[in-house]
């Protein structure tokens, strides 16, 4: 008999679901092209892209120059093999601290890895170009969603327009700019709701948790609220989908739900250590929340507002029309009508109530900009958009209900001081373009959907870039600056690279600095250090020796002292007498090791003096105390410790120094101000404005030399450092404590003559451990807390992601009563 075969498929799936991604490809590269272009045309009107001729202002304004640029750089030198530390250990900063925590947070991002590609002193342009190329991923990702939740809707190029109203909403162009590590929440937001949509229909069980994974990673802090926005889409369109019962309903939010805990899981050895850096990092900012006014929230839904402490809703006139008419598109089904209007309302209210405010940012009020969820209001939006779109152009009726909207919403922001003279033209030429294009779009003809296209598109470009521009010319006129790389950075650079002796001894970028990060922007193993994780521990022993800091307590500067020096082994600093002066290198006749011994006593304990609190870790007496009436004995070096002055002192008639003190948010170091002459006018300091609290410390130099000399004839005969560990070989006779010149942060654990190890013990905030007769060596490890708890947690993650891919296969292996495979006859 012949053999009776199924005919094959004709080829037509293929071919239409080829000619289907077309429109979807065009659609999404429409969206990252007007990105852009509205990106960075804005940026060259305002003169801050950082490209030659065409860069009028500095870019690196506040925590982008002071933190992010230069945490940029340290990855470039991890990725380059020129890293002082690796990916747990930062032996560059602050004496040395953790870096997974600051990976996470700052540089996690698939993104960061491109500046790998730059040369070091370009970074500010790497910088740049991982912004905008996240900005119009984040337009790519939120046009795939638009489409997958209505595929067969027509005109679907414009889910490309209303894409990139989504990536140049003003939370983007105007606060995430300069703080690009929440774009990728941006990004996040669309990928976690395209999770959402497989888990209704049980798709891709694999992928999900692993874009949710990639979220987490990229940055955990916009991922929590990108969640919570993306698990209220789903449980929306679970609401409004009639053809799904309640089973379906349950079984697509444990699905949803599956992939968000694996997700996290697989992140968790990031996590950890982040949630756990924080419980020991230096408190910051706590602030009671305050709701913004009515005028000033609906202001900021208009273009050319610019503001630090109100909700950045702008999306421009396009979107946010065609959002306002959904509720009164009659094509649109009642149900999802009202559903995706009341859940846009819900969530811009609740970002005005304290309790749903906290539970937006787990619990506690960010310190700075307090709406940072903002974006998930302008992703909520831009889907209401297409939704009312998807079901045909909104007829004269919603157009109408849908201005009337936008008109109110124009009306109550007229009582705002944030309304610019950019702001009501601008609204009112877009409402006219969108309007128009709209009405050409309806009758369908080639030529006049190319113009609708160009009007639609034209609008959020002109919008958008000029609300960026505006943005950027305000940012530069509140804000602290800081200047890309220039003739300055590399003058410095090249000074403390040729001065290195790294682990023998650390090289110190200087006090005066470009920016509070200067040891990981210019190189070396400097005290300075600016991070949301910065260790309390660090904080308490350098304000207990006399350092500064700013930020409250955050950004803890370096201290220009000689003392301080030959406590954390810095053998040579580089030192810049005044702003914009050259800098000169000071090099140390005699540095103690990185390892130096203390005799057997009781504990020591800081006090309130920070001369004699130096004395006390370095082990010697070397100070006289004075007043400024007083003045210092001739032959010994003047200091200044007046850490609440702000204004300027004086050395007799030289040149004033700024002082910026005034706690909470800062605090003057000592001040170093050269050899005395004697009593007379030549040596008084004089405050301005006098300061009665001020008090003058005198170094005996020769008393200085004898310390370093102690502590070079007892400390360790030799020290090696590795990414995340120290070991040091210790003189005959040894005894006593051993005091590692690095701060005792959470993670060191330390071990005498390979014994096990334990925990590091404390002496006066640095790492210690006490020996016992006879010890030859010492040891310590660093590992961050909660990596160990994280690692384990990822990798149950990832075996239920395994077993997860492989069920289908070892489910069809092992399934009893199937139907026997057709036999050929």
């Amino acid at each position: 008999m012949p053999t009776l075969e199924a005919a094959p498929a004709p080829p037509v799936a293929p071919v239409r679901i080829a000619a289907a991604r077309r429109p979807a490809t065009r659609a999404a590269a429409l969206s990252a092209l007007i990105t852009l272009l509205a990106v960075c045309g804005a940026d060259a009107v305002a003169g801050v892209v950082p490209l030659g001729p065409l860069q009028r202002h500095t870019r690196s304004i506040n925590d982008l120059g002071n933190q992010f640029v230069p945490f940029h750089e340290h990855l470039w030198d991890l990725l380059h093999g020129r890293a002082a530390g690796g990916l747990l250990l930062n032996w560059q900063s602050g004496y040395g601290t953790s870096f997974l925590p600051d990976l996470g947070t700052y540089l996690s991002s698939p993104f960061a890895l491109l500046v790998g590609v730059f040369p070091r002193d370009r970074i500010d342009l790497a910088v740049y170009v991982i912004t905008v190329l996240k900005m119009a991923a984040a337009a790519v990702a939120m046009t795939v969603l638009l489409l997958a939740l209505r595929p067969a809707a027509p005109r679907r190029w414009v889910a490309g327009v209303l894409g990139s109203s989504y990536a140049l909403c003003g939370w983007s162009i105007l606060e995430s700019t300069y703080n690009p590590m929440w774009l990728d929440g941006l990004i996040a937001f669309p990928l976690l709701c395209l999770v959402g949509h497989w888990a209704r229909s049980g798709r891709r069980p694999v992928l999900g948790p692993l874009v949710v994974a990639l979220a987490w990673i990229a940055n955990f802090y916009t991922a929590y609220m990108a969640t919570i926005g993306a698990a209220l889409v789903l449980l929306l369109l679970l609401f409004v989908d009639r053809d799904t019962d309640a089973r379906g309903r349950v079984r697509a939010v444990l699905l949803a739900a599956r992939s968000v805990v694996i997700g996290i899981g697989l992140s968790a050895p990031v996590l950890f250590t982040i949630y756990l850096g924080t419980r020991h990092a230096h408190p910051g900012w706590v602030r009671e929340f305050a709701p913004v006014s009515w005028p000033d929230y609906l202001a900021r839904t208009l273009p050319a507002t610019y503001s630090f402490s109100s909700p950045a809703v702008f999306l421009g006139t396009g979107a946010l029309l065609l959002a306002c008419t959904l509720a009164f598109h009659r094509a649109v089904p009642r149900r999802e009508r009202y559903a995706w209007s009341g859940l846009a309302l819900a969530v811009a209210l609740s970002f005005q109530w304290k309790p749903t405010h906290l539970a937006w940012h787990a619990f506690v009020t960010p310190n700075g900009s307090p709406y940072r969820q903002t974006f998930v209001l302008c992703g909520i939006l831009v889907i209401a958009a297409w939704i009312s779109l998807s079901y045909g152009i909104p007829g004269r009726r919603a157009l109408l209900g849908g201005a009337g909207v936008l008109a109110l919403i124009a009306a109550g922001a007229a009582f705002s001081e944030l309304i610019s003279a950019w702001t009501y033209p601008l609204f009112a030429a877009g409402v006219a373009a969108v309007a128009g294009g709209l009405l050409l779009a309806r009758r369908g003809r080639r030529g006049r959907t190319l113009v609708a296209l160009a009007l639609l598109a034209g609008a959020q470009i002109a919008q958008a870039g000029v609300t960026a521009a505006y943005g950027d010319q305000q940012r530069a006129a509140r804000m602290d600056g800081y200047p890309a790389w220039g003739a300055e950075h590399s003058a410095r650079a090249a000074l403390g690279s040729d001065a290195s002796g790294w682990p023998g001894y650390r090289t110190d970028p200087g006090q005066r600095q470009i920016t509070n990060n200067d040891p990981l922007l210019l190189g070396g193993e400097g005290g300075a250090y600016y991070s949301s994780l910065t260790p309390e521990v660090l904080n308490q022993t350098m304000t207990a020796l006399g350092g500064g800091w700013t930020s409250r307590g955050r950004a803890v500067q370096s201290l220009d002292n000689p003392v301080t020096d030959a406590i954390f082994s810095v053998g040579a600093r580089v030192r810049v007498a005044e702003k914009g002066g050259d800098p000169v290198l000071i090099r140390a006749a005699a540095t103690p090791p990185l390892v130096t011994l203390r005799p057997p006593a009781p504990e020591p304990a800081y006090g309130s003096n920070p001369f004699r609190n130096q004395e006390l870790l370095l082990g010697a007496r070397v100070y006289t105390t004075r007043t400024l009436t007083q003045g210092c004995p001739a032959g010994t070096d003047i200091f200044l410790w007046a850490p609440e002055h702000f204004g300027s002192a004086r050395l007799g008639e030289g040149q004033a120094v700024e002082m910026r003190g005034g706690a909470p948010s800062r605090r003057a170091p000592l001040i170093p101000f050269g050899t005395s002459a004697g009593p007379g006018r030549a040596s008084h300091i004089t405050l301005t404005p006098a300061d009665r609290h001020a008090e003058l410390g005198c170094l005996d130099r020769a008393a200085l030399d004898r310390a370093v000399g102690r502590l070079r004839a007892t400390g360790a005969t030799r020290v090696s450092v590795s990414d995340s560990s120290i070991r040091a070989e210790l003189p005959a006779g040894a005894r006593g404590t051993a005091v590692f010149a690095m701060p005792r942060i959470a993670g060191w654990s330390c071990r005498v003559d390979g014994a096990a190890s334990a925990p590091a013990g404390d002496y006066l905030g640095l790492v210690a451990v006490s020996l016992p007769a006879g010890a030859r060596s010492v040891a310590c490890d660093f590992r961050p807390p909660g990596l160990r708890s994280g690692a384990l947690v990822g990798a149950t993650a990832l075996l239920a992601l395994g077993t997860l891919a492989a069920w289908p296969r070892l489910r069809g292996r092992h399934t009893w009563g199937s139907a026997p495979a057709p036999v050929r006859t």
